[in-house]
């Protein structure tokens, strides 16, 4: 019962903090009109161009 409590406390604590988190920054970039749609096309190569790559254990393909 006490590893379930304790459990409980971490995995809490941690998505507690991760949508405040998520709030803050959908807040801040809705006040300077960004949009996250536009942050990713600024950071992708050669505009538009569908790129594969290894992310967290995971092969990841751009849209």
């Amino acid at each position: 019962m006490r590893a379930l409590v304790t459990a409980v406390v971490y995995f809490g604590t941690f998505l507690s903090i991760g949508y405040v988190a998520k709030r803050l920054l959908d807040r801040w970039m809705a006040r300077h009109g960004e949009h996250l749609n536009e942050v990713q096309a600024q950071g992708r190569k050669g505009g538009g161009r569908r790129d594969d790559r290894f992310l967290l254990g995971f092969w990841y393909r751009d849209r």
